[in-house]
């Protein structure tokens, strides 16, 4: 599993964009939803810990997150949690999830929805 960063040229994104046009892409963002971090009452999506959603040609989905820290204690579990809830997702091949701690989660990357819930706004 790759981290967002590696061979990053001068003037890229430190997170890569995501396959949105793909026909399944808002059903996999959907299946992301139905995950949630069990600290926090909002889903990983939301929170902005799905970094980036890739799709090919054949419907294999690769999705590179994060956490909210480095020792959190699911992070061995939550990828499983993620490919778990992507594979349901009908047409979908194969699901990878990578995790990465490059750039760090800040809450900067929390939707709106995911502020207003957690009184942020």
């Amino acid at each position: 599993m790759s981290t967002q960063s590696t061979d990053l040229l001068e003037g890229e994104p430190l997170i890569r964009p995501s396959t949105v046009e793909h026909p399944i892409y808002d059903s996999v963002v959907e299946a992301c939803r139905s995950v949630f971090d069990p600290e926090i009452p909002v889903n990983i999506y939301d929170l902005g810990l799905v970094y980036t959603i890739t799709i090919d040609a054949e419907n294999a989905v690769e999705i590179m997150m994060t956490l909210t820290a480095p020792g959190c204690p699911v992070a061995g579990e939550m990828p499983g949690w993620v490919a778990d809830a992507v594979n349901a997702v009908p047409g979908v091949k194969q699901v990878d999830v990578g995790m990465t701690f490059d750039p760090p989660w800040g809450m900067d990357m929390m939707s709106d929805e995911a502020r207003l819930e957690l009184g942020f706004m």
